[in-house]
């Protein structure tokens, strides 16, 4: 062992070797950055492979941090699939910059837990103000407030605790287990919405033959009378409707459920109105994007992803209200070793979610916004959509493949159309050889039963080049 960089008796890593690795690691994450493309988007490794080849138990001394730093390189790095990479096109392309990743440097050296005002100043405050300027970015009116969670999977779920909260079926206090006086209380959303909206009713207690999933039109849009008649069948059984979820940018197609049309509905039925927005919600930042946000305004929640599609490492989602107060309700409990004499007068993160500890995650999201400006965003955004309408154009001109849905954002589901063969077997053949080949990543989804090509634009780092590549990689496969 280099006695140098072995661990002292006591306390932390010295200074002057964290100062040194530290610098070598930042060195080594622009390396990737810039040299990211070279490598196969997919882990090239076999199940089981990575785990062989580490200790089955861990060291007795500490080890040297430059063999652990070597170890990175040799074991670690070849076990990483590259979403960050350009030709990563798979599910929702989703990329981190450089200035995130310092922005998580520093909130792992403070190491906050956002769950009081007095534990978390800077957390809490700094959240408060990074996601008004979203709000506004978004074109969100100033009565929605927000609180960060990790992932959209979590957020949707506290929006639907606290439309059960709301319904005044008394949840919080007799749960649901037991009663005989508790009806069905009904959650609606269209075929493709996420699944988790299903584990949401699931972990919830309401289970999912409470989920009504509503039929859509050839557009992959939820069908607003479909959902009216849902509806109104629920109540004639004496069921209890609590909350309709419409998407903007669904998982499959990015489709825009009309939620200025579902407004109506829920209004008329006093209905929780929640929008998921995980994956398009960051486009909501371009004026020429304004119009599938209609009905928006209205929503009593609304959820959106800065990690998806504004540059910001994993994880951060935020969930916005109309009234917090409503998510306080169903989930705010102070023990006495968490009371504190400024209770009145700051806002305490651990009162809105299931949470206590909160990751400082808004300061990541502070640094992007600061470095890139709303013009910056805007400019990278809208671009990514360019792209993406140049491949579906290519796409739309060639006799060998179709689109299959339309491309509002910077998704397009497509397939190779060849005559005279088994169409879904072709397209899973071509996306699987092209996912093991490592030289680009496309995922897949079924639209009306057919297997269908989703290619998504997403990296910071995405240029024209790299969607050549894929479209002369896909004509050489069929």
């Amino acid at each position: 062992m280099n006695e140098k960089n072995s661990p002292s008796a006591l306390g932390d890593m010295p200074k002057e070797d964290f100062r040194r690795f530290g610098h070598a690691i930042v060195d080594r994450i622009a390396d990737y950055f810039e040299e990211m493309e070279n490598l196969p988007v997919l882990s090239q490794i076999e199940p089981g492979s990575l785990r062989g080849a580490l200790p089955d138990s861990p060291p007795e001394a500490g080890e040297d941090f430059g063999d652990v730093l070597s170890d990175v390189d040799q074991l670690i790095l070849p076990a990483v699939t590259h979403w960050n990479h350009p030709n990563f096109h798979g599910l929702f392309s989703t990329s981190t910059s450089s200035v995130g990743v310092f922005g998580e440097m520093f909130a792992a050296a403070f190491d906050m837990k956002a769950m009081l005002w007095r534990t978390a100043p800077a957390s809490t405050e700094l959240e408060d103000v990074v996601l008004d300027w979203l709000r506004q970015m978004m074109g969100l009116p100033d009565h929605f407030e927000g609180i960060i969670y990790d992932t959209a999977s979590v957020s949707t779920m506290h929006a639907i605790a606290a439309a059960r909260e709301r319904a005044g079926l008394n949840v919080r206090e007799l749960g649901m287990s037991g009663r005989e006086d508790l009806p069905l209380m009904c959650v609606y959303a269209s075929e493709h919405v996420h699944s988790s909206i299903d584990k949401a009713c699931i972990t919830l207690g309401l289970g999912t033959r409470s989920l009504r999933k509503i039929a859509v039109n050839d557009r992959f849009e939820m069908i607003p009378e479909a959902l009216s008649a849902a509806i109104e069948e629920d109540i004639e059984a004496g069921y209890v409707p609590i909350c309709v979820i419409p998407t903007i940018g669904t998982t499959s197609s990015s489709s825009v459920d009309p939620v200025d049309a579902i407004a109506d509905i829920c209004e008329k039925h006093g209905i929780w109105l929640h929008v998921d927005t995980a994956y398009a919600g960051s486009a909501a930042i371009l004026p020429e994007m304004h119009h599938y946000f209609k009905g928006c305004e209205r929503a009593d929640s609304i959820v959106t992803n800065p990690h998806k599609w504004l540059f910001t490492p994993f994880d951060l989602s935020v969930l916005y209200c109309r009234d917090l107060g409503d998510l306080k309700q169903a989930f705010s409990i102070v023990p006495e070793y968490l009371k504190t004499n400024d209770e009145s007068g700051v806002k305490n993160g651990m009162d809105y979610g299931i949470q206590l500890g909160r990751r400082f995650r808004a300061l990541k999201l502070w640094f992007v916004i600061r470095y890139f400006g709303r013009e910056g965003l805007i400019d990278r955004i809208r671009d990514h959509c360019r792209l993406a309408r140049l491949f579906a154009s290519w796409v739309e001109d060639s006799p060998n493949f179709e689109l299959l849905a339309p491309v509002p954002f910077a998704l397009v589901c497509f397939r190779a159309c060849p005559s005279g063969v088994d169409l879904d077997a072709l397209n899973e053949r071509i996306m699987n050889e092209i996912n093991a080949s490592g030289d680009a990543y496309l995922s897949h989804t079924k639209l009306n039963g057919i297997f269908t090509l989703r290619l998504s634009v997403g990296s910071i780092r995405v240029e024209e080049r790299h969607l050549r590549k894929i479209w002369d990689i896909l004509n050489n496969r069929i």
